[in-house]
């Protein structure tokens, strides 16, 4: 009997220790829980989505699709709207130049005594294109100036102090920049316009500019030029 009851104590000892490890294991869970951070679920991250196959194809076919043929007649019709004002036998009745320095072929707009566009055209015929440079052709920049001037002097050929078939020199020319070159084929488009014209001495002042395919190809802020007396 004795050792009955010694049993039920001891096994009620191991009850109880049990119980109080299971305590502090639950606690010490429950603490451990309040420094974890709260789990987020990764997810991809969201990028732009790719076009498909078809479109792709789609866009590489536009790219390489060619361009629609034009005929001689839709390009020259371009030019349709452009009048000529001076034609080259009008333009030597006027400037004292004849070939191979008579650098512009015809004038298409013109205000008297004020500003002209005159057109050159560019063609491998001319002479200085033999030296200038026989495995590159290219227009000297000096002749686009000149060119320039000469398209200034039939404005002022015409002005009052003037006679048409004049001669008159380079007095000087100032902030010439030339932005391409220009080459047989091309049609050089120029501008110029009388700053001052001095009738009584026959000096003029004027700027100008030159164009190829729309884009500048020179352009001087000022040029003097004397009638010859």
């Amino acid at each position: 009997q004795d050792q009955s009851h010694l049993m039920g104590i001891i096994s009620k000892k191991n009850y109880i220790s049990t119980m109080m490890k299971l305590a502090l294991l639950v606690s010490l869970a429950s603490t451990a829980a309040a420094f974890v951070a709260p789990f987020t679920p990764l997810t991809a991250p969201q990028t732009a989505r790719p076009p498909t196959q078809i479109f792709a194809e789609e866009d590489a076919a536009e790219e390489d699709a060619p361009k629609p043929f034009r005929t001689a007649e839709e390009i020259s019709a371009l030019t349709s709207s452009v009048e000529t004002v001076f034609s080259l036998e009008d333009v030597a009745k006027v400037l004292p130049h004849r070939y191979p320095f008579l650098l512009v072929d015809k004038v298409v707009e013109y205000e008297m005594g004020k500003r002209a566009v005159g057109i050159k055209s560019v063609t491998l015929n001319e002479p200085h294109f033999t030296g200038h440079f026989p495995d590159r052709p290219i227009m000297p920049g000096v002749l686009q100036v000149e060119a320039l001037a000469q398209l200034a002097g039939i404005v002022c050929l015409q002005m009052e102090g003037a006679e048409p078939g004049s001669v008159f020199f380079f007095a000087g020319v100032d902030g010439v920049k030339w932005k391409k070159p220009v080459v047989p084929g091309d049609t050089l488009v120029m501008e110029v316009e009388i700053k001052k014209w001095n009738k009584r001495f026959g000096i003029a002042t004027a700027t100008g500019r030159a164009y190829v395919d729309g884009e500048m190809a020179v352009e001087l802020a000022e040029m003097k030029f004397a009638l010859a007396k």
